[in-house]
This record gives structure tokens, sequence and C-alpha cells, in this order.
């Protein structure tokens, strides 16, 4: 168990959060959410002992073993691979060298020998000899291949680094578990082992994501960094997001009968209760929420962009057909035999094991690269816009204000219209004078979105558009693209956006492309689809 008693931080003369008292259990993956800068991540260091704070005190159950999941993937480049894994037990991996130093001497004497049972006996008793199998088992769930388990991390790519530092965390089944973004580079098949791995995890984990998807499966209850203060409520994502948006509309709503307002939020909590992502919690947790009052849900601080596509035209029938399209790039075959036609109402996410792959598709398709071989032609009727994946060239080095930039991109040049854009992208005042040229990752995806809006185009193509957001933003927009119209192609790592956008899967592979129509989850969970999808990467 780990407690936080009259928590406080202050930076100079900024509070971060004061007066938090907080106890984390056995058996429970608890959600730490908060808005950009709240302090998430400084959160998780305070509790991890890597932070002091300027008020309170972290108290953490004696003789528990806390695990943290690293973030430096260069950090232990120098190791073999599975020693890396091991040494996220540090105890039992400094008992490990020390009994081979000793073993390794030449004079070993009496001394010695006393020393080395005393050793052996605590090896032993924090499971020591099946470290190794246990560090492979992690790693081949990870799928990183037994041939890369004997090789320094420093050979490994950076992919395979994240999933190395992340067997790590796990390793030993630490008794509190402090994850940062651990879905991070992660493809799908891996996140959906960590999420099965946790749901049965029987310590605590606490877990920061911007991944919505996961923390609907693995939590219990959500940690809210909001109005300087952090509180805990149960329930996972979508329950602390609709309950909290209720409360909003319940706190606003001056004109209506408050009482409506109550029941409909009393009837959600009802409704939700029994939905637990661990089964065998589910009957401790929906008495939890019973006992919920409203009094412990608040309105969020948290503002979110308006995010809303209106199309010029409705696009005929005819919008977009793919033949045999082949691109290399450096000596490397990208994109092979791609051919597929696009319909009418499509909404289309790309996958691939490449991420070159996917950004090339996107980049030939606007126009902004050409095919080896192949052809491809758009409907008459389609207007096109496109987010790439790097925007820098849209704002490095650009000496003007948001204001200016924006109008660039619109056909009204009134201040007054091109302001409204920015408004909706939470750039009000003077944050629309800003200059473009210093603007954060999550503030340049939002200009981008102002641009696409503007564009009016019947078709969108996005390559990754959650990247840099936080979880409003990618909320927003979320909800502005399952109420588009038009036609839409995007890649994405987001398991919630996909799921919930897409009604067609189209995987690039070395040997042409696996076209599926059916629900993106159904997709990941159709055994022959995976198996062939994985022969087609197959030298």
């Amino acid at each position: 168990m780990i407690e936080v008693n009259g928590l406080g931080l202050r930076f100079s003369d900024r509070k971060l959060f004061e007066d938090v008292n907080l106890k984390f259990t056995p058996g429970n993956c608890y959600g730490v959410i908060g808005a950009n800068g709240a302090g998430k991540t400084t959160f998780l260091r305070i509790l991890s002992g890597e932070l002091e704070p300027t008020a309170g005190y972290v108290a953490v159950t004696p003789n528990e073993r806390l695990a943290v999941l690293k973030q430096n993937q260069f950090e232990f480049d120098g190791h073999v691979v599975l020693e890396a894994v091991i040494m996220g037990h540090r105890k039992l991996y400094d008992i490990m060298k020390d009994k081979d130093s000793l073993y390794a001497k030449e004079d070993f004497n009496d001394e010695d020998g006393l020393l080395a049972a005393e050793l052996e006996h605590a090896f032993s008793e924090m499971g020591g000899w099946d470290a190794e199998s246990d560090a492979a088992r992690l790693l081949l769930a990870l799928e990183i291949p037994e041939a890369l388990h004997a090789k320094l991390m420093k050979e490994l790519t950076g992919a395979q680094k994240v999933k190395v530092l992340l067997a790590q965390a796990l390793f030993g089944k630490p008794d509190i578990l402090l994850l940062d973004e651990p879905t991070n580079h992660l493809d799908f098949k891996a996140i959906a082992w960590l999420e099965e791995f946790l749901i049965d995890y029987p310590n605590t984990v606490i877990v920061v994501s911007h991944d919505r998807h996961f923390l609907n499966k693995v939590c219990t209850h959500m940690v809210d960094v909001d109005f300087g203060k952090i509180r805990m409520l149960v329930g996972n994502y979508d329950f602390w997001y609709e309950s909290s948006q209720l409360m909003s509309r319940l706190v606003s709503d001056k004109n209506r009968k408050k009482e409506e307002r109550i029941k409909e939020l009393q009837a959600f909590i009802a409704r939700f209760g029994s939905n637990a992502s661990k089964a065998r919690q589910a009957t401790s947790r929906k008495k939890m929420m019973d006992k919920i009052v409203l009094d412990e849900i608040l309105p969020s601080s948290r503002r979110y962009p308006f995010i809303g596509f209106t199309p010029d035209r409705e696009a005929g029938k005819d919008i977009l057909m793919v033949e045999g399209l082949g691109k290399t790039v450096n000596g490397e075959k990208i994109l092979n035999n791609v051919s597929f036609i696009v319909n009418r109402g499509d909404r289309i996410v790309f996958l691939s094991r490449s991420d070159a792959a996917r950004t090339m598709l996107f980049r030939i398709l606007a126009g902004e690269a050409e095919p080896d071989e192949g052809t491809f032609r758009w409907g008459q009727t389609t207007t096109q816009a496109y987010l790439p994946r790097d925007n820098g060239a849209y704002f490095d080095g650009v000496q003007m204000t948001l204001v200016d930039w924006l109008r660039q991109f619109s056909t009204d040049q009134t201040e007054t219209f091109v302001r409204g854009f920015l408004g909706r992208m939470l750039f009000s005042g003077d944050e629309a004078l800003k200059n473009a040229s210093v603007l954060s990752g999550g503030e340049r995806m939002r200009c981008m979105f102002a641009r696409l809006m503007l564009s009016t185009a019947n078709v969108l193509m996005l390559d990754e558009p959650t990247n840099h957001l936080d979880l409003e933003s990618i909320q927003a927009v979320n909800n502005g693209l399952e109420n588009f119209k038009g036609t839409l192609l995007f890649s994405s790592q987001d398991h919630r956006f996909i799921e919930t956008i897409a009604n067609r899967t189209i995987e690039l592979t070395p040997k042409g492309v696996y076209d599926a129509s059916e629900p993106f989850d159904e997709f990941l969970e159709n055994e022959a689809a995976q198996a062939r999808i994985a022969a087609m990467y197959e030298a």
C-alpha cells in the first residue's frame, strides 16, 4: 500500500497542488489524468521518491518493493537484454552479481563460503532461480524474440528498447508499480497483452496515460489532477468523463430544474456501477459506486477545443482509385503493390509495421511525393485536405502571429473571422497574437486542425492526428471526426480513436495490402486475418 498525507508542491510562486490525501491499495489500478502541465508526471516522481514535496509525505508499507517504468532508452545500452530486465528487481540483481563475483574469486575461503550461503538463501527466497526464465517469458510476451535476449541493449531498435524497459518494470511482480505512458510506441498486440497483464495484476498499479481505451480496460479508479488538488473517484476514464460532463451541465444549467439533472447523474452512476474492468472486483466496485455522493463529482476545469468539419459539398460515388503503387526509399521498398478503392463514406484506418510506409502513402496521395510505380486517381467531385505527421515546415522559423498564420489558409481575411477559428482551438485574446514559431507540439496540432476546418474539404487525410495532444484535445478531435460527413483516410496508434471512427482497415505489408471491413476490435481478434497478415510480412 502507498499512502499520501497532506502532500503539496510549489515551484517558486506557482502552486501545483496542495493538501493531497490519498490511499492506493493492492488489487486496484489508478489512472492519473489532468491537463498538460497539471503535474501528472511530477506526482508520479513524488510517489517514487525521485522528487521531494514541499509539504506532506508519502508512506509506503515496509518491505514493499516499488518499480518505475524507466523513460531513458539509452540508460542500459551497455547491458545484455535479459540482464536489463532482471535489473528491474535491483536487490535480486545485486545479489546475483555479488554471488558471481564471490564464486569467481581465486582465493575462495571459509568466510566467503558463509557469505555465499547467505546470498544463496536470499537469492532463493526472492525467486532468483527462476529469474532468467521469468524475464524471458516477459520478453517473449512483448514479442522480443529469444535471439535478442543475449544481445546488448544498444543493438535493439527504439521500439524494442521500450518493450524491454516495460518488461523491466513488470519483472518480479513489484508490490507497487508506477507507469508513465506505458503504451507509447507499443503496437496493438503488445498493448492488448499489457492490458490483460494489468487486469489480472494482484498488486497496486498507478498509471499516467493518454490512451483512453487502455484507461478504460485496466483502471478501477481515476485520480484527477485539477483545481490545484488531486482527487480520486471510483470508475474508469469513461465514467470520469461522462460524470464530470453531466455535473458541468448541472452546474451551468440555471434555468432547468436541477432535480432532473441530479436524477440523470444518479441514474448514470447506478448504470455504470457494474461496468468493472476486473471481473473479480465487480461486486465490491459496484458497492463503492453505489456509495458515491454528488459532492464527490466535480465539473472539470479543463477546456476542450471545438473541432468540427463541414465539407463545402458532398462528394460523388467515385472517391479514389489506387492501383499498384510502389515506392523505394534509400534502397528499401516501403510500398509494394498497394491497390485499393475508396468509396464515399469510407473511414479507413491504415496500419503497418512501418511508420514510413503509412506516411509515404499519404504524401503520395496528397501530391507531396511521386510513386515509383502504379497510379492513383481522385474523383472529380472530391476536395482533399492533409494533416502531415511532421508539421515543422508550417511553423519552424515562421515569424508571424497566429492570426496572420491562419489567415494564409482562409478565404475570409477579416481578423474577426480568423480569431473565431483560433478561439475554437483555445487561442483567445492575446493568445492569438503569439508567434507561430514558439508553439508547443500540442499548440501546433490545434492550429493545424483550425487550418483543416477552414479547408471545407470532403476528404480528410490524417497521419497520426492525436500526436502531441492532451486527453481533452483528443476527445474533441474524436468527437469532430465522428460527426464528419465526408470520407476519411487516417493512421493512428490510439485504439479508442480507431474503434469509434473507422469502418474499414487497410494494412500495408511488404507483399501488398490486407483490406478488412469488419469493426476494428473484430479485425484484431480475427486469428485467421492476423495469421495471413503475419505471413505477408515474412520474407
